[in-house]
């Protein structure tokens, strides 16, 4: 079955009123804000901002196709990407430090982001992909709902750093259709040390086993986009600061060997990288040749793979209206 043919999962939901009753229970967990690990605190329904930087109104960096993903999600369309601004770690090496630290970015209320939802359809789009998007969730959630009743019908990809609470995950199942999953770490004294979490490892892990209990692996129609399921991302850092032999044994013996694992060649030294002297120069060709074959030999069957040269582009610029445009060719995404 094409793309095109496919209705995703939080339609139905919304027919039966219960995407606005999930809508409800999110804002409970965001009147003392427990959207995410961090459990904050924060009155966000008063517009207290909280940890993450988020308030009441969703804040959006930028929103358009976007190439950038792995191919089963640009598909030949693009991705219909939302970039929230704000997030609730604090990577100091953050590619797009602007809106994870800075909180670029407008103010969107439900019916401005519904609108975005719908515009990025017409525009052909094979998904709607939320970047960062929890502490945004019941915003979301409101305006999925109106969208839908609207006409919208394409998959909903959760974009995620991963370090997610499994009781803010169990209200997006039959909502997501698929997970863009992070996992950054495999040892907490790196996440502790890189992204101000120490306990990002096991939050992580219980996160993406329950991601993968909503939506099992990754399935493609038969013009090979993806319709449902999760997609695994590891970012390869300098000295193994982000433990890839341990995330790799992680999906390999806890979760499932036919996940797909998009291994990434991408990082450069950004932010306050130089903060950490190991993390001041960009990975070398023998380091993330040692990654690979380590994928190979945990018997992992489904890879993503980046050439070492997709990082000669520059960073995205948010304080532009499209922080993608590259005087230079577009950046090579991953293949498998």
């Amino acid at each position: 079955m094409s793309s095109s043919n496919r209705e995703a999962s939080y339609v139905a939901l919304q027919r039966s009123g219960a995407l606005e009753a999930k809508a409800r229970d999110a804002w409970s967990l965001a009147e003392r804000c427990r959207l995410c690990p961090r459990i904050c605190g924060a009155r966000r329904v008063e517009g207290q901002l909280g940890r993450c930087g988020g308030g009441l109104l969703a804040r959006v960096a930028y929103h358009g196709l976007h190439f950038g993903e792995e191919p089963p999600i640009n598909g030949r369309g693009g991705a219909g990407t939302v970039f929230f601004s704000g997030c609730s770690l604090r990577c100091s090496y953050c590619q797009n430090y602007q809106i994870s630290h800075q909180n670029i970015g407008k103010d969107f209320d439900a019916g401005a982001l519904a609108a975005t939802f719908l515009e990025l359809q017409d525009k052909g789009a094979h998904n709607i992909d939320l970047v960062t998007p929890t502490h945004y969730l019941p915003q979301i959630l409101d305006a999925l709902s109106r969208a839908a009743g609207l006409g919208l019908r394409i998959p909903l990809a959760y974009n995620t750093s991963g370090y997610e609470t499994v009781e803010t995950l169990r209200l997006l199942d039959g909502v997501v259709d698929i997970y863009l999953a992070d996992m950054k770490y495999g040892r907490g004294e790196d996440a502790e040390k890189l992204s101000c979490a120490p306990d990002y490892v096991e939050v992580n892990q219980r996160a993406v086993l329950e991601m993968h209990r909503q939506v099992g692996a990754l399935k493609l129609t038969e013009d090979g986009v993806a319709f449902r399921g999760i997609l695994i991302r590891h970012l390869v850092l300098p000295q193994d600061l982000g433990g890839t032999r341990e995330v790799l044994r992680f999906i390999a013996e806890k979760l499932d060997r036919h996940v797909p694992v998009s291994l990434m060649s991408q990082y450069r030294p950004a932010y306050r990288a130089g903060e950490t002297p190991a993390m001041a120069r960009r990975i070398t060709p023998r380091q993330y040749a040692a990654a690979l074959r380590l994928l190979n030999r945990m018997g992992l069957e489904r890879a993503y793979v980046q050439r070492l040269s997709s990082v000669e582009t520059g960073f995205p610029d948010f304080t532009r209206p499209d922080p993608f445009d590259w005087p230079s060719e577009r950046p090579s995404g991953a293949s498998e």
